[in-house]
């Protein structure tokens, strides 16, 4: 969860870096409504944890402040909109949050103004309150996160045009939308102009971007490249739709960091064909193996998910020994959750209990690896992107360093990596 403020609009996000870039977008609109006193939660679905802490903190915020707006949109208000709407809070879809009439204040005649207008001009916008909820079809506006960060996070695309059997992401984003190459662009080069060195390119679906206009992602990586961008990183791909032009790109091109991260779900080939997933474990293997032929400093991270229904304890072994297999580093691990209205949740399923201590069991594998990975980093050199803290940041495999001493925020300075401190390494500047 992160939180952004400007003057008296307050925006919490919860969940993906999708949620972060679009938070800008939300605090904009908000400002631009001049709503007063409003604090807007960008909520996430994908697991129960996470609807709990957006109901959490709706309900403490208008406990807690009384004289406060609060709004709820996101993936959780779109799958509970109902409820959220019950405890009090306003509800605002995934495609209005974005919208500067979503903000103002409820049946003002400006209000009602502004929402007219809007619909009149351009009844397709993919931010018109007017439209069923999550169904757009228009291309979706890229969302470029705030100045706030030494990285600045592009989303290109939402929503999904896969029907994997655990994923509620259809059902509160809707099909998969893709912004325009040109629109893309323009983001990108404010994120440039304001000092920001590295941009990280999400979207629910990444893989898929351009599916609907006739484009790809390696044709729009192409095109980023041609601007004077340093660091450009892409948020988790699909393994199925890494092509030979993404492939080339990934492992060629220095701009491109070499940090890889796959939405895996699961290392066994029954639960993998439950989950309608479009790859298979051999699949997997092979492509991280071709990924570190190619270029060995990759680093690897992945979606696993502990638990999914019918996964028994030969099944789960097989997710285990993935972590060593494709030697994943970088875990985003989590218990399944059966989500209201997907096939997954009809599936016999194992309890919460077991998939809490499967989910442990492989955290505690990715660790392992992980650290014995960064202990093989030691004294090696590279460059290093300093976060606003002046002392944190990243290497161009992701992973996390420490300066000794302070050095300029958004900086991009050559390091030596020291010893492991936790998940983190102390990095020494390097002169000259």
């Amino acid at each position: 969860m992160s939180v952004a403020e400007a003057g008296r609009v307050e925006v919490v996000n919860f969940g993906c870096r999708l949620n972060l870039a679009e938070g800008e977008a939300i605090r904009a609109a908000a400002k631009r409504a001049a709503a007063p006193d409003t604090i807007v939660f960008n909520s996430c679905a994908v697991t129960d944890e996470a609807m709990r802490q957006a109901r959490q903190a709706v309900r403490r915020a208008l406990r807690e402040r009384p004289d406060t707006a609060v709004v709820v949109t996101g993936c959780a208000a779109e799958l509970e909109a109902e409820r959220f709407a019950a405890m009090g809070a306003r509800v605002v879809t995934n495609d209005a949050k974005g919208l500067t009439a979503s903000y103002q204040v409820e049946n003002s005649a400006s209000t009602r103004s502004a929402r007219a207008e809007m619909n009149e001009a351009d009844p397709a916008s993919p931010f018109a309150p007017s439209l069923p909820k999550g169904r757009s079809s228009a291309p979706y506006p890229p969302a470029l996160s705030g100045a706030d960060h030494a990285r600045a996070f592009l989303g290109v695309q939402t929503g999904c045009s896969h029907s994997c059997t655990f994923c509620a992401t259809v059902l509160a984003r809707g099909a998969a939308r893709s912004a325009t190459v040109g629109s893309i662009l323009t983001a990108a080069r404010t994120a440039i102009d304001r000092g920001q060195r590295e941009i990280v390119l999400t979207g629910v679906d990444l893989a898929s971007y351009g599916d609907d206009s006739g484009t790809s992602l390696a044709a729009l990586v192409e095109a980023l490249l041609r601007l004077p961008l340093e660091r450009l990183r892409l948020s988790s791909l699909d393994p199925h739709r890494i092509d030979a032009a993404l492939f080339a790109l990934l492992t060629q091109d220095a701009r491109i960091m070499p940090h890889v991260h796959l939405s895996l779900q699961a290392g066994d080939d029954m639960v993998l064909t439950r989950m309608k997933r479009r790859h298979r474990r051999v699949d997997a293997v092979r492509l991280v193996e071709r990924l570190k032929a190619a270029r060995p400093e990759i680093a690897i991270g992945a979606d696993l998910i502990a638990g999914f229904p019918t996964e028994d304890a030969a099944m789960f072994a097989n997710s285990l020994a993935l972590i060593d297999d494709c030697d994943i580093v970088f875990g985003h691990i989590f218990p399944y959750s059966a989500r209201s209205g997907t096939p997954a949740a009809r599936m016999p399923q194992v309890g919460r209990s077991v998939a809490r201590e499967r989910a442990a069991r492989l955290r505690e594998a990715n660790a392992r690896r992980r650290h014995a990975w960064l202990d093989r980093l030691t004294g090696s050199t590279t460059t290093m992107l300093v976060e606003r803290d002046g002392r944190t940041g990243h290497a161009e495999n992701f992973a996390a360093l420490i300066l000794a001493t302070p050095a300029e925020p958004g900086a991009i300075l050559p390091v030596r990596a020291g010893a492991r401190d936790g998940d983190r390494m102390t990095a020494e500047r390097i002169s000259g």
